[in-house]
């Protein structure tokens, strides 16, 4: 708990900007899920892409059982998005 406290992310004002636009402008044509999945994939590359080395280091021995099973259950989470958005019925 104490890594969570102590460390701090850097985060570009530009990714900021661009998620802001994406929201707002998937918000404004009422695609609702899609803007909760662009929010989600954001905080993933921020937490976990982004700022990995100040997170578990330069190597891959720094990935623990906790964050593999992270990475399926987003990449599980994306995956299932996608078939909603390509399978919706009107």
């Amino acid at each position: 708990m104490e890594l969570s406290y102590m460390t701090q992310l850097t985060v570009p004002l530009y990714h900021v900007g661009l998620l802001l636009a994406l929201s707002t402008s998937a918000l404004l044509f009422g695609r609702l899920k899609l803007a909760l999945l662009v929010n989600y994939l954001f905080v993933l590359y921020w937490g976990y892409i982004f700022n990995r080395e100040l997170l578990v280091g330069s190597d891959l021995e720094g990935l623990d059982r906790f964050t593999m099973l992270y990475f399926g259950f987003g990449f599980l989470t994306i995956i299932s998005a996608v078939i909603g958005f390509l399978a919706r019925c009107n």
